[in-house]
C-alpha cells in the first residue's frame, strides 16, 4: 500500500483535502488522518461504503476488512491498548451494527477508546419500510437507544454541516476520563452530502481533544493528597496493587519509582501484568481469583494497601476480602475504588508523581516475601484422547518463545487462567486481557489489531470454544500479513463451563464436552500458505513459536489439554479443597465470580 507523503513542519499528511467543498465521508477520513489514526476497522455494507470508498482514496488511513463486527472493534480496541490512540471501527447497519454491541460493551466495561462509525439507511426512507431501519420511527427500533448505555457519547448526524461540530466530540468522549466508546450515526445520503471545509494549516474545530493536564499536585485535591501521603510515609510495610490504568496513562515509571520510595510490594490485577516488571524483586504476583497466595499473605502483612489505577473488581479481590477490611486502603486513580479506603482522583500520573514527591528520596528494599509461586493443584481425572498437554508445560513452552517486545492477548477459559497465573508478561509489550465483559474470542480480533497498529509479533493464548467463535478471524491475519502467533489450546470442551457443573450442578452435562477436531489440519487446509503446527508435546510447542518469531506474517499452533484438568481459578480451587477435605461449600468459603 501507497505511504501519504507528509508535511514534515505540521506531520499531516499532504493528500489530505485543501479548503474547500468535498463528500463528508472525505473530510472525515481527512479529520481521523489529523487526529492520528492509522488504521479504521470493519466489516462493509451498503449503508457505509462510502467511508471505505474515502478511506481508499485518501491513503491517509488502511481500511481493514474484518469477518464479524464483533472482531472488528476488538481489532479497534486491540489498537488503541498498544498505542494509547484512538481505536476506530465501521459498520454498515442493521445486523451490523447490531454486531458492534458486545465488542462496544467491554470496551466502556474496561475503558478503552474507540470511536464507532456506523451506517444508517438513507434519511427519506426511514419510517417507510426502509431496509434495516434503526430510526425508530414507524415502530422500527432506535439505534441510538442501542448505543447509548455502552458509550460515553452517541449522536446521529443529522445533516452535513453538524458533523463538524459531534466529530470532534465524539473524539474528545471517547479519550476523556472515564474512557470508552463513542459512536456516530451516519445515514448514506449524509455520508454523500457536500460539505464546506478547511483547509490543512486551520485551527482544529472546537472540542477536539485536548492533551491531559500535567500540572501535578495542582490538579489534585490538595487535602486528599496529603493525607494519602501521610499515610503511606508512616506505614512500615506496604502493598501495591495496580490495574490496567497504570498502562492506559503510560505511568509505568512513575510506579516503579513510587514502589521503590515506599519499598513496597507490587502486585497488579489480572488485566495489568504488564504495568509492572514481572522478574523485579518487588512483584508480589497476581491478585484475585486468577492470582497468587503471596498477595494475600503479603496484604495481611501490610500496614497499608495502595490501589494505582484500579477499582479492584472482583476478579482482581476475589479471595481478599477478609483481609482488604482489616488493612488501611488508599486508592490512586481518576475513579472510585469498588473497596472502602481513601481516594484520590485525578489524573493517575499526576498523583503517582506528587505522591512521590512528597516521600523520602531514597529508595527502600521491600520487605522479603515469597514471590509469585505457582498455585499447586489437583492432577486432572484425565478425560483427554490423545497425549495432551499439561497447562503448565504448554505456559512454560510460551514464556521461553515469547519475545520481550511482543504483545500477549489472552483469551477467556481455562487457558486463559493459565496464561494470567503462569506467564510472566513481556518486558517491553502489553499483556492484554479483557475482563471488562470477559467475553470469548476477543482476541482474535484484537491481536490482529495490535499486530496491524504496531508491526510487532503479538500471540494469541486461546481455547478452542474461543476459536470457534471467531477464531475465523485467522483469515483476516493471512489477508493483511499480520505477525500473529494464534496459540490455541484445544481440549474439546468448553471445559470451564464442566467443571462449574461437576461441583455445583452435580455432574459434567455431555453437551458441554465435545467430539475430538483436528484444528490444526482443518486451519492448513482452509489456508494453505499459513504456518501451522499441531504440537504434539511442549518441545513442538516451543519449536513452532520459535519459527513464527523468525517469520514475518501470521502463524497458527494447536495443541491438544486435557478437559479434566483444573486450571489455577480460585474458585475452582475451594471446590476441589472442600471436596477432597469433605466439607460443604459454606464451610470452606467458596469463592464465586458468577
Amino acid at each position: 500500500m501507497t505511504t501519504p507523503t507528509s508535511d514534515i513542519r505540521s506531520g499531516i499528511p499532504s493528500d489530505l483535502p485543501e479548503a474547500g467543498t468535498v463528500r463528508l465521508v472525505d473530510h472525515l477520513a481527512g479529520e481521523l488522518a489529523r487526529a492520528g489514526v492509522t488504521h479504521m476497522f470493519g466489516v462493509g455494507g451498503a449503508n457505509i461504503e462510502d467511508l471505505y470508498d474515502a478511506v481508499h482514496r485518501g491513503r491517509a488511513v488502511r481500511g481493514v476488512v474484518a469477518k464479524h463486527e464483533f472482531s472488528a472493534v476488538t481489532m479497534a480496541d486491540g489498537y488503541a491498548r498498544t498505542t494509547g490512540r484512538l481505536g476506530v471501527v465501521a459498520a454498515t447497519s442493521g445486523g451490523g451494527a447490531m454486531n458492534l454491541v458486545p465488542g462496544l460493551a467491554e470496551a466502556y466495561a474496561s475503558r478503552v477508546p474507540v470511536l464507532a462509525l456506523v451506517g444508517q439507511p438513507p434519511t427519506g426512507q426511514e419510517g417507510h419500510g426502509a431496509f434495516q431501519d434503526s430510526s425508530g420511527r414507524a415502530g422500527s427500533f432506535d439505534a441510538r437507544e442501542v448505543f447509548t448505555p455502552v458509550s460515553r457519547f452517541c449522536a446521529r448526524v443529522e445533516n452535513a454541516d453538524s458533523l463538524t461540530e459531534l466529530l470532534p466530540r465524539a473524539m474528545a468522549a471517547a479519550q476523556a476520563h472515564p474512557r470508552g466508546p463513542a459512536v456516530l450515526l451516519l445515514p448514506k445520503d449524509v455520508q454523500q452530502a457536500q460539505i464546506q471545509v478547511p483547509g490543512r494549516g486551520a485551527t482544529p474545530a472546537p472540542g477536539m481533544p485536548e492533551p491531559e493536564p500535567t500540572g501535578g499536585a495542582a490538579w489534585l485535591d490538595s487535602a486528599v493528597l496529603t493525607a494519602v501521603s501521610d499515610t503511606l510515609r508512616a506505614a512500615g510495610r506496604v502493598l501495591v496493587i495496580a490495574g490496567e490504568d497504570v498502562a492506559a496513562a503510560d505511568a509505568r515509571a512513575e510506579l516503579a519509582e513510587l514502589a521503590g520510595r515506599l519499598g513496597a510490594w507490587v502486585a497488579v490485577t489480572p488485566d495489568a501484568k504488564d504495568v509492572f516488571d514481572n522478574r523485579d524483586p518487588r512483584f508480589a504476583g497476581v491478585a484475585g481469583v486468577m492470582g497468587h497466595a503471596n498477595v494475600e499473605d503479603c496484604l495481611r502483612r501490610a500496614d497499608v494497601c495502595l490501589l494505582a489505577g484500579t477499582r479492584l473488581p472482583l476478579l482482581a479481590r476475589g479471595g481478599l476480602d477478609r483481609a482488604l477490611a482489616a488493612t488501611e486502603v488508599v486508592c490512586l486513580g481518576p475513579e472510585p475504588p469498588f473497596v472502602a479506603g481513601t481516594a484520590l482522583g485525578g489524573n493517575l500520573r499526576d498523583a503517582l508523581r506528587a505522591v512521590t514527591g512528597r516521600l523520602p528520596p531514597r529508595p527502600r528494599a521491600c520487605p522479603e516475601h515469597a514471590g509469585p509461586l505457582p498455585t499447586p493443584m489437583p492432577s486432572p481425572v484425565s478425560q483427554a484422547r490423545g497425549r495432551p498437554i499439561p497447562y503448565a508445560q504448554a505456559v512454560a513452552a510460551v514464556e521461553a518463545a515469547l519475545p520481550q517486545d511482543a504483545h500477549v492477548f489472552v483469551d477467556a477459559g481455562n487457558a486463559g487462567a493459565s496464561a494470567v497465573h503462569l506467564l510472566p508478561a513481556p518486558r517491553h509489550g502489553r499483556f492484554v486481557v479483557a475482563v471488562g465483559m470477559g467475553g470469548m474470542g476477543y482476541t482474535f480480533g484484537a491481536g490482529i489489531g495490535a499486530a496491524l497498529a504496531t508491526g510487532r509479533r503479538t500471540y494469541v493464548l486461546a481455547g478452542d470454544g474461543s476459536f470457534f467463535m471467531h477464531g475465523m478471524e485467522v483469515h483476516t491475519a493471512v489477508e493483511y500479513a499480520a505477525p500473529v502467533t494464534f496459540v490455541v489450546f484445544n481440549n474439546n470442551a468448553h471445559a470451564m463451563c464442566a467443571v462449574r457443573e461437576e461441583f455445583l450442578q452435580g455432574g459434567v452435562r455431555s453437551d458441554d464436552l465435545f467430539a475430538r477436531t483436528d484444528l490444526a489440519a482443518g486451519v492448513a487446509a482452509a489456508f494453505p500458505s499459513l504456518e501451522v503446527t499441531g504440537a504434539d508435546d511442549a518441545a513442538q510447542l516451543r519449536k513452532a513459536l520459535l519459527r513464527s518469531n523468525a517469520g514475518g506474517g501470521p502463524a497458527f499452533v494447536a495443541l491438544d489439554c486435557d478437559p479434566g484438568e483444573i486450571p489455577p481459578f480460585l474458585p475452582f480451587q475451594s471446590f476441589t479443597e472442600a471436596t477432597e477435605n469433605k466439607e460443604s461449600p459454606v464451610e470452606r468459603g467458596i469463592v464465586h465470580v458468577g
